[in-house]
């Protein structure tokens, strides 16, 4: 595969800091006899409470800590501020943080954010030269309307506004079918890699034909170990955003193992 895969693990509002340790744990003892030449891209999203324990857990030892690296799971757009209950980019970088999620369905959903503000958040990640995880996805009435491509061409258009081609092609999307999201549905493999085709030609349309050949588009939505394969066997699915199945290591760890299986054919 021309870009490396990534999965990609978002703990959402769960585990004890002793808990996040112990699943973080048995990631890296998964990682560590693998090279990571052979491995997919692993980030690990754990709360913002768990990140210094999780980050403490690494190290350069060659037991597999380097091969995982660490996200945010929001950011707020400002460096500081009276912003209480907020998190800035700095400080993520601070603890120890690569990547950023940004713009998931239940951050718009019950926090109601827009499409500018993650347009913002996103330009204030790539300055402090972390990666932004922008997702994107569709209720199960706007798919039954007929108006996922449009709907989803929008939110991709507005979050990549005045970000330069360079920046656009370190970035990642994640393709989440809301009406999949922790349901136990899974979007069909094929039409999962249509949609997330028309994203990569609207990166193509704003960012131009290297953004849209290097950026990495996953697919989220209940994602498990016995769908992985498939999904990964598609043209344009670089990944996947993990949900439910990364709270586990044995099934985030098969995840890995199924992926790793496709990236050598």
């Amino acid at each position: 595969m021309s870009r490396k895969p990534i999965i990609a693990g978002n703990w959402k509002m769960n585990l004890l800091q002793s808990d996040a340790k112990a699943l973080f744990e048995g990631i890296k003892a998964f990682c560590a006899d693998k090279s990571a030449t052979v491995l997919p891209t692993i980030v690990i999203a754990p709360t913002f409470t768990s990140l210094s324990v999780v980050n403490s857990v690494k190290c350069d030892c060659g037991c597999g800590g380097t091969k995982i690296s660490v996200a945010g799971q929001n950011c707020h757009w400002e460096s500081s501020g009276a912003f209480t209950g907020e998190i800035s980019v700095e400080m993520l970088a601070d603890a120890g943080c690569s990547y950023v999620i940004i713009g998931h369905s239940e951050r718009r959903q019950y926090f109601s954010e827009t499409d500018e503000m993650i347009n913002k958040k996103a330009k204030a990640i790539l300055a402090k030269g972390l990666i932004p995880i922008i997702c994107c996805g569709e209720t199960l009435e706007q798919r039954e309307a007929g108006v996922t491509d449009s709907w989803i061409a929008g939110q991709i258009k507005a979050a990549l506004e005045g970000i330069s081609s360079e920046d656009v092609a370190k970035s990642v999307i994640a393709y989440e079918p809301i009406w999949a999201i922790g349901t136990g549905k899974t979007c069909d493999s094929d039409e999962a890699n249509r949609v997330i085709a028309m994203i990569r030609n609207v990166v193509k349309e704003v960012a131009g034909a290297s953004a849209a050949d290097s950026i990495r588009i996953l697919y989220g939505g209940s994602v498990k170990p016995s769908t992985i394969a498939e999904q990964m066997s598609k043209s344009d699915i670089d990944g996947a955003l993990v949900g439910g199945a990364s709270l586990k290591a044995e099934s985030f760890n098969q995840i890995i193992e199924n992926t790793m299986t496709v990236m050598v054919k």
